[in-house]
């Protein structure tokens, strides 16, 4: 996540909800066995706009971040719209059947690229992925480590639908790096926590750089059974609970190094802490980290669905928040979240889908990200509801 990021993300709470664009009629398409009404044209339609109009036609595997393209912009996308762009690519691999098999090549070649972000090197000598793509086609820039967290989680994802020892080896590398990126400053209000970043003018120990790195060590802990991941992950777990969980059971969403605490209730962060308490009650049977899942869950559909917050959200934090959602249904039933996110997307696709088939919003250009959390939104609607326990 790039300083650029914090101020579109908060150029995007006021300006994304319902606009006055383009509205497209719903594709009729074919079912799948989790498809509860939606289609698969959806999704692809989505990831035809975003191949269309954002991938770099010069055998990099790389995108644009911003359409239509305009002279100062860089060559390539940073770090983070890439790996969401990636995910999507992933999530769409998983639909069931030939629908999912025809992405895999594509898949393959995104993964590869994936490779362009990766330093063997960082400030705290632990390889990871940087904010751009490095020399010779960038410059790297600054690490993020909720950029890595993505890239991680998706590694496992991956490793969990294929078995593929690779990309467990890869996420096991990053996992390496959150390690190093925590916190061991003393002299800190609330000592602890995975930083944002490693700028040194930024000290913020964020829900985002600390509940997915509990998310992957608990994986991690499941699929290696090596303790001290799960340790790791509980580390993290506490420390985020103890500092940022408000008295509602929200999720603020950092501790700046002075001491005070940005507020902000953003949707995937509460989403995240969900899928975390879910993979800790599996890894542990402990029922207390269900009954959190539950809590947690209920009293954030309730501010962001309920309150009709969910539309001011950026689709990227929602396709987040939605997918840890699934994780939880998957082992209690029902369908309360899976509507939520179905007509969510509704939304997205008749009002906030442009003539050249992207997400836009009124008064900016279209972004990949945005586009790609539409894809993979669509995309695990389509999945087989057995593979949604692979979710995170």
């Amino acid at each position: 996540m790039t300083e650029q990021r914090v101020s579109r993300r908060t150029l995007l709470g006021i300006t994304v909800g319902l606009s006055a664009t383009v509205v497209a009629n719903a594709a009729a398409g074919q079912r799948g066995p989790g498809n509860d009404g939606a289609t698969f044209d959806r999704a692809l339609a989505w990831h035809a706009a975003l191949e269309r109009c954002f991938a770099v036609a010069d055998g990099t595997g790389l995108y644009r971040e911003y359409h239509p393209p305009e002279p100062q912009d860089e060559p390539y996308s940073t770090e983070w719209p890439f790996s969401q762009a990636h995910i999507a690519l992933l999530d769409l691999a998983m639909i069931h059947g030939t629908t999912g098999r025809r992405f895999a090549p594509a898949l393959a070649k995104v993964r590869a690229a994936q490779g362009r972000y990766w330093s063997k090197t960082s400030t705290t000598g632990r390889a990871g992925h940087l904010a751009k793509v490095l020399p010779p086609l960038g410059h790297g820039d600054d690490l993020y480590y909720d950029d890595n967290e993505w890239v991680g989680l998706a590694e496992i994802q991956y490793h969990l639908f294929r078995r593929d020892p690779v990309s467990l080896r890869n996420a096991r590398d990053i996992f390496e790096l959150i390690r190093s990126g925590w916190s061991n400053d003393k002299s800190l209000a609330s000592p602890g926590g995975v930083r944002w970043t490693q700028k040194k003018d930024n000290g913020d120990r964020n829900t985002v750089s600390n509940m997915p790195a509990a998310e992957m060590g608990v994986r991690l802990y499941m699929i290696t059974g090596d303790r001290s991941y799960l340790d790791d992950a509980l580390r993290f777990y506490h420390w985020t609970n103890a500092t940022l969980q408000q008295p509602d059971g929200l999720y603020a969403d950092h501790l700046k190094a002075n001491g005070l605490v940005e507020k902000r209730v953003w949707s995937y962060n509460q989403g995240v802490p969900v899928g975390v308490n879910v993979l800790l009650w599996r890894a542990t049977h402990k029922p207390e980290y269900l009954a959190a899942a539950r809590r947690i869950a209920a009293v954030s559909h309730t501010h962001l669905v309920t309150g009709s917050r969910i539309d001011n959200q950026p689709p990227p934090f929602n396709a987040i928040y939605f997918k840890n959602l699934l994780l939880l249904e998957h082992e209690i039933g029902g369908r309360r979240y899976r509507e939520a996110m179905r007509a969510y997307a509704d939304r997205m696709w008749h009002i906030n889908r442009n003539k050249e088939g992207l997400v836009h919003f009124p008064g900016r250009r279209s972004e990949l990200i945005d586009t790609a959390a539409l894809v993979q939104v669509e995309a695990v609607l389509q999945w087989n509801p057995l593979n949604l326990s692979l979710l995170y």
